[in-house]
């Protein structure tokens, strides 16, 4: 069964080459032209995944996603003009799942479903005793994490963000969301923290399982679901001494 997908945007160009590109890659295509459409439409076709313009004529896109989290865990991938990351930020806290810059590939696009799809799926499912993010599996009851099958040595604080992430995989998460969800809401400016728990998790996982955490400068972090090989990762130097907020 293909996947459907409701495409919110009010530039008729645009609009014809995604729907032509998606229905050609085997998605069925809705089309909203504006804000309070896009609303409508995904409680009247029930699409798997939203490709939201954030800038609609009537409702602004962040309003948008506010008001469909209010009743819909349906992923949402805002489309977003280059230079608007206050913007992204505002929609992916208010509950959007990731975001694309204009302009953009069909490709790269594709591939931000595919995962917006897998996300939507893992979230319609019980609240799981263990994640698996590609090679990394994360036990939540024995914060316990493994890489391959290789133990990973993980303080509290580091386990507690990989799992916030891996829970949200293929989610972009804001610094604030992080912030305020991991850390506690005295925390949400305190970005530095991000940085070097980011820095710090990378060299526990070694290369190249490093780059499933990525990050989105200005905006957040995201742990990615893709396969790598991890046998041939070597193993990771002793980490600096643990920040202490």
């Amino acid at each position: 069964m293909s996947a459907r997908v409701l495409v919110a945007d009010d530039d008729p160009s645009l609009v014809r080459a995604l729907r032509i590109g998606l229905t050609a890659r085997g998605y069925e295509v809705e089309i909203a032209r504006t804000g309070d459409e896009a609303v409508s439409q995904v409680a009247l076709v029930r699409p798997d995944v939203v490709l939201l313009d954030l800038g609609l004529p009537d409702v602004d896109g962040t309003q948008v996603c506010r008001r469909v989290r209010e009743w819909s865990s349906v992923p949402i991938v805002v489309l977003s003009a280059s230079g608007d990351e206050q913007r992204k930020v505002a929609a992916l806290d208010g509950g959007a799942d990731d975001y694309v810059t204009k302009p953009f590939g069909m490709a790269e696009l594709e591939a931000r479903i595919r995962v917006a799809l897998r996300h939507g799926r893992r979230a319609a499912g019980a609240e799981p005793t263990e994640i698996a993010v590609g090679p990394l599996v994360l036990d939540l009851v024995g914060h316990a994490g493994r890489l391959g099958g290789r133990e990973l040595d993980l303080t509290a604080r580091e386990f507690e963000l990989l799992a916030y992430l891996a829970r949200r995989a293929g989610k972009v998460c804001t610094q604030h969301m992080i912030l305020r969800d991991v850390w506690g809401a005295q925390y949400g400016s305190e970005s530095h923290y991000l940085r070097v728990y980011a820095h710090r998790i990378r060299r526990k996982l070694g290369e190249p399982a490093g780059a499933m955490l990525r990050t989105h400068p200005g905006i957040g972090y995201q742990l990615v679901d893709v396969d790598v090989d991890v046998k041939v990762a070597p193993p990771a130097p002793p980490p600096p001494a643990e920040v202490r907020p």
